[in-house]
């Protein structure tokens, strides 16, 4: 894939990381854990506290792991290996990559 196209998703990887740190760092309180203060707070409404928190902490470790892919295309963009399948060194369709411009392999290695 030429420079000029992998360019053209750099902006985009860009947007979506600082988004995706965004939502991170406003989300925080929510995966802190659930205090065992009896007086303050029900049993169920202990319960309902650790359910948010647990799908709170679920919610993060995509986020998470979203970060990561896109950190891993802007490092392939910057080398200048963006846009190939990592199995067999293909170019990756841009129409694939439009749809996910994180993705790392062809649609045949991909199966």
């Amino acid at each position: 894939m030429t420079q000029d196209a992998a360019s053209l998703f750099a902006p985009r990887l860009r947007a979506e990381l600082e988004e995706l740190r965004a939502a991170s760092a406003g989300t925080a309180a929510d995966r802190v854990p659930v205090a065992l203060d009896q007086q303050s707070i029900g049993r169920l409404s202990r319960q309902d506290a650790l359910q948010m928190q647990a799908m709170a902490a679920a919610q993060e470790a995509r986020r998470l792991a979203r970060i990561r892919a896109i950190e891993a295309a802007l490092r392939r963009i910057a080398a200048g290996e963006y846009g190939f399948c990592e199995s067999c060194a293909a170019p990756i369709p841009e129409r694939r990559l439009a749809i996910d411009p994180v993705l790392t392999r062809c649609v045949g290695c991909a199966r």
